[in-house]
């Protein structure tokens, strides 16, 4: 099934809406955090099926005009289901000056014979920043699942003024790479990543990281937990553990530090 998500989120009068919203099965969205009075604006991506299916592609695309801050959330975990051939999600997002954009899904649980590919584009103006993640899991564990998926790959490109500045692939394929092996994951069953990139010249970077590895310490004995520095104002988190909660609840602290800088 090929299925269509577009949201453009405006600007005006010191607040972020709902410009334009069009979506196709399954998908809904939905306003959240109508609480909040921040001025930005959070929307939540939910979806009638019980995940992706054999055949289905999905075209997200996500637009945010000058002065403009969106937050997406998920509805739950995201399950790849047994497939024949392949699932393919593409995700395009263009952030214009001034802006600001997250988005922290749910962990994803494949299924066993499962084969999915995600591609992320991502255009970012001045003074802008963003914030997205993954967490992958080895399938149904008490259904003795522990990866037996096909393949799964994630790549994500971030452009600015045309130029490719970060570009990150995660690609875990059994029959291929032996996913216990050493530099990979190992003992672990999940494997997050939380990628942070700003143009904004007042991001106090090294700070930053210093205050998410602090953090981190609390999660020794769970999970493990590295940050990598980028050349410019941006760092990557990895993550190893064998839970998919605890990880996902530590990507949402650290993205409501980073929300809140702007």
């Amino acid at each position: 099934m090929d299925s269509h998500l577009n949201i453009i989120a405006g600007f005006k009068n010191g607040k972020s809406y709902v410009k334009d919203l069009y979506v196709s099965l399954p998908f809904r969205c939905v306003s959240v955090g109508q609480r909040k009075n921040d001025g930005k604006l959070y929307q939540m991506i939910m979806s009638s099926s019980p995940g992706i299916l054999d055949g289905d592609h999905y075209h997200l695309k996500v637009s945010l005009e000058k002065g403009a801050s969106l937050q997406l959330q998920s509805q739950s975990y995201q399950r790849l289901f047994n497939m024949k051939d392949k699932a393919v999600q593409e995700l395009d997002i263009v952030l214009e000056d001034e802006t600001s954009f997250a988005y922290v899904p749910h962990p994803v649980v494949p299924h066993e014979d499962s084969n999915f590919k995600s591609e992320a584009k991502i255009h970012i103006g001045k003074n802008s920043q963003i914030i997205i993640s993954e967490i992958i899991t080895c399938g149904r564990k008490h259904y003795g699942e522990v990866f037996k998926l096909k393949r799964f790959q994630n790549l994500t490109e971030i452009y600015h003024e045309n130029k490719l500045i970060v570009k990150d692939n995660i690609l875990i394929q059994p029959d291929l790479i032996p996913i216990n092996s050493i530099g990979n994951l190992e003992q672990h069953t999940h494997q997050g990543t939380f990628i942070f990139f700003s143009t904004k010249d007042d991001v106090k970077r090294d700070e930053l990281i210093d205050n998410i590895v602090e953090y981190a310490e609390r999660y020794q004995g769970e999970m493990e937990i590295g940050v990598s520095a980028m050349e410019n104002n941006g760092f990557i988190i990895r993550s190893l553990g064998n839970g998919g909660e605890i990880m996902y609840n530590f990507f949402l602290h650290v993205q409501e530090v980073l929300w809140n800088l702007n």
